[in-house]
């Protein structure tokens, strides 16, 4: 993916003196200061929004995308793993969210396969910005934005919540990342700058902060 994209959280990294990269076509912070030890010892906030996504619906939708040869969840509210360290999670009996890893094409194939629809499967336009949280107080963090209790949600069961935090409608899924909790947010992109500083807000209440979509993503961050 050669396209040059905007994340709709640009403006706000742009503020912390990034080290600049590119991830699919778009302009990430490699790196920020602090990266090493931020998430180790506290909570991490990482916009991910880079990754390549792609939306399904329709009656026809679970078939259709096992004909593909991709694995869909058995029911509703669930995700599971895609290739290249995507996911795709079921959002309802015949709509389906996925999102690339760095390296991934399962999105842009099924994009491509489906074009602008066919009987019973229909496409759904995503441009959700992605947000991670990472780190030991990620928990911290967590119970000061939303009612649902994330603590009780463990990275082996693969459940979808759909809420809101701080107001704004998300996403959520557990995944934790070199023996660190941590989540994965999707929102509307318009109120992701919003989001964004409350959850940046809260974590540096926390001794934690930002850091670069580069230490999440260090085999595909390329630098500027």
């Amino acid at each position: 993916m050669n396209v040059k994209r905007t994340s709709p959280l640009h403006d706000q990294v742009a503020t912390l003196n990034p080290r600049w990269g590119r991830v699919r076509g778009m302009r990430m912070a490699a790196a920020l200061a602090g990266d090493e030890t931020v998430a180790r010892e506290s909570v991490a906030v990482v916009d991910l929004s880079c990754l390549d996504k792609a939306g399904v619906k329709g009656p026809e939708a679970a078939p259709w995308l096992e004909g593909l040869g991709i694995v869909v969840p058995a029911q509703a509210n669930a995700w599971t793993g895609l290739p290249g360290s995507g996911v795709i999670a079921r959002l309802g009996r015949g709509e389906f969210f996925l999102e690339d890893g760095a390296a991934g094409d399962t999105a842009g194939r099924v994009r491509d396969a489906l074009g602008a629809g066919i009987a019973g499967v229909y496409p759904v336009t995503r441009q959700d910005a992605g947000i991670a949280l990472v780190g030991r107080r990620v928990n911290e963090l967590l119970v000061q934005t939303c009612n649902v209790n994330f603590q009780e949600l463990d990275s082996e069961s693969r459940t979808v919540v759909m809420t809101m935090m701080a107001g704004v409608a998300v996403l959520v899924i557990r995944q934790d990342h070199q023996n660190l909790p941590g989540f994965r947010i999707w929102c509307d992109p318009t109120y992701a700058p919003y989001l964004w500083e409350t959850l940046t807000g809260i974590a540096a209440e926390l001794d934690g902060g930002p850091i670069g979509t580069g230490r999440l993503l260090s085999q595909a961050a390329k630098l500027e």
